[in-house]
């Protein structure tokens, strides 16, 4: 029987049998008997499933991961110790040194440097192009050696909301995948592979933890693209040396890509989230469709307050009406987008900090999508190390302030607001 998304959170990726505990278990050890070492030999050979070293795999760590693959409707999902590493796994599953990726450029300030910088170091070269591109915008960045396209569904801070099916159209055609980033909206608001993405990765530190508890990541695998359609994709398409000769595309099918991240990338970088972490992020999961519900009613709220404010230069919230995404947000996600509210305070990044200084309940913290409203000013600390070049690509301006609209009562949060806006 087809579950609707709002039980899959409570219920998805984990069935108790007969006599056996009714929450997952925090599975808390690092390794697993056998009664033989030819049992164990078939683990090592992918011969085989089961448990032999929670660097790889661990109970717990897998009934969330199953849960957020029902949730986003992918075939598999790997948990990671932090979006960070989601993101890296992401792009490295399918890259070498030599390789190129197109990029949005509006995306997370810390991802921008993953890719700007570190993976560059690698010897893996991006272009980042607007996520408001055309087709042949699109088509012109990419290169005989480009192996993927990569955005934001909804970009932190700037919130821009990606044309996912124009941005798949072009990546396809050229017989690559689309990788998307889909923590702020989640699977409750946006389910990218309906729009034709073939990768989704969340930073679950936000809104599926959501209660700023435990910072983790996930990548899902969509298993719809074809990895041999052509030979950019060897990794996945070739023997692999380290497993006697396995090729991936032969052995695991559709979940090609999903378990060679677990089995390569997991087993020799090892950025693997603690049970424990697993086991609170489930407990986030269980109530994320009430959450995200709440936060998008209030921040709409709190936007529609902001854009009548005399003191308010410019406001972006893609759900309000008029605004330039508006269009776009409807489309992909009719129901809300996120808690995430964008704006500008008259008198420049003076005013914003006094504004931001002056507010009591919400709270200045380097985080974003929890239970508690909270506020940054991105330009001065999550892209702070981005030029004013980079910055403006990113949509980000340097009177920008991130407000993260929790789950209280609406009309507390907007008090706060209006006396912090009164000592400026």
């Amino acid at each position: 029987m087809a579950q609707h998304i709002n039980t899959k959170c409570v219920q998805a990726g984990y069935q108790p049998k007969n006599g056996e505990p009714r929450v997952p278990p925090i599975v808390q050890s690092t390794t697993y008997k056998y009664d033989s070492s030819a049992e164990m030999g078939k683990l090592f050979n992918l011969e085989a499933t089961g448990y032999f070293y929670t660097r790889l795999q661990n109970p717990t760590n897998d009934y969330v991961a199953a849960k957020i693959a029902e949730l986003e409707g992918g075939v598999g999902a790997m948990l990671t110790s932090s979006g960070q590493a989601a993101s890296f796994y992401s792009i490295f599953n399918i890259a070498a040194a030599g390789d190129h990726i197109v990029s949005s450029a509006a995306i997370y300030g810390g991802t921008f440097n993953l890719f700007n910088v570190t993976m560059k170091k690698l010897g893996i070269d991006f272009t980042f192009i607007n996520p408001d591109s055309s087709e042949e915008e699109i088509q012109a960045a990419i290169r005989p050696n480009t192996k993927a396209v990569f955005g934001e569904t909804l970009s932190n801070p700037s919130l821009q909301v990606l044309d996912i099916e124009r941005f798949a159209g072009v990546a396809h055609k050229n017989g690559i995948p689309l990788i998307v980033d889909n923590t702020f909206p989640t699977p409750v608001n946006l389910r990218p592979f309906e729009y034709g993405a073939d990768i989704v990765i969340h930073s679950t530190t936000k809104y599926m933890d959501g209660h700023a508890t435990s910072v983790g990541g996930a990548i899902v695998d969509g298993g719809s693209f074809d990895w041999a359609q052509n030979d950019k994709f060897p990794g996945l398409t070739t023997p692999d040396d380290s497993y006697h000769g396995l090729t991936y595309t032969e052995s695991f099918g559709k979940a090609a890509y999903i378990t060679k991240a677990v089995t390569q990338l997991m087993r020799d970088l090892g950025s693997i989230p603690s049970p424990h972490n697993a086991f609170l992020l489930n407990i986030g999961l269980e109530t994320l469709f009430l959450r995200v519900e709440r936060h998008c009613q209030n921040a709409l709220a709190v936007a529609q307050y902001l854009e009548k404010h005399d003191k308010i230069a410019w406001v972006n919230y893609p759900a309000l009406p008029g605004g330039k995404y508006y269009g776009l947000a409807q489309k992909y996600m009719p129901n809300g987008t996120s808690g995430v509210v964008c704006f500008g305070v008259k008198g420049g990044r003076d005013a914003a900090v006094q504004f931001m200084d002056s507010l009591r309940l919400a709270a200045v913290v380097t985080h974003v999508a929890d239970s508690r409203t909270c506020v940054l000013h991105p330009a001065s600390t999550t892209h702070r190390q981005l030029t004013d070049e980079q910055l403006a690509a990113g949509g980000i301006g340097v009177d920008l302030v991130r407000l993260s609209v929790g789950i209280e009562y609406v009309g507390d949060i907007i008090a706060d607001i209006e006396q912090a806006l009164g000592q400026v």
